[in-house]
């Protein structure tokens, strides 16, 4: 059940010897990437990727029925708009996941208390891997283009597409 009763699946579906594969792809180990695609799960690849800011990743995330991975990446990111998204449809594992990612004291809490290990130190290498982005985007020497601008309209058109599906819902009459 989702935090407001939604029912979607999030991290804790995930076997945890693939979540510790994730947390060594979100290091930026590229053999754990491929074992991660070899072991059948290329969104979790593709999730690590996104945590990374590769844009390329978030739109396979978009396109190939991985929604919720692009945008529990984004909220991992502290984007607030994703943050509602995940507290109105995912897991509540995936809130405090996203949540503890920006150092909400109260879910590291609630992720150790109920045992989900795994999770805080996949929250442990996203926290680092923020840090260092964040480094390396204040460095007074970089040139920022505006990115993301792919990711951000993979995101409009799945929006569009959920709208549209949930019309077409509507219209049918009943029976059908």
């Amino acid at each position: 059940m989702g935090v407001n009763g939604s029912v979607m699946k999030g991290l804790e579906q995930y076997p945890v010897k693939v979540l510790l594969a994730l947390v060594q792809s979100v290091k930026g180990r590229v053999d754990f990437f491929k074992l991660l695609h070899e072991l059948g799960y290329p969104q979790l690849a593709a999730f690590s990727n996104a945590i990374r800011g590769d844009d390329d990743a978030m739109v396979w995330l978009f396109k190939n029925g991985y929604a919720w991975l692009a945008i529990l990446s984004n909220a991992c990111d502290g984007e607030e708009r994703a943050i509602d998204w995940v507290r109105r449809g995912m897991t509540e594992v995936n809130l405090r996941f996203a949540l503890a990612c920006r150092h909400d004291v109260g879910s590291l809490r609630w992720l150790y208390a109920r045992r989900l290990g795994v999770l805080l130190m996949l929250v442990r290498e996203v926290e680092r891997f923020l840090e260092y982005q964040q480094k390396e985007h204040d460095w007074p020497y970089v040139m920022h283009f505006g990115g993301h601008v792919r990711a951000a309209a993979a995101l409009e058109e799945w929006q569009q597409q959920k709208n549209h599906d949930k019309e077409s819902e509507q219209r049918q009459p009943e029976g059908q």
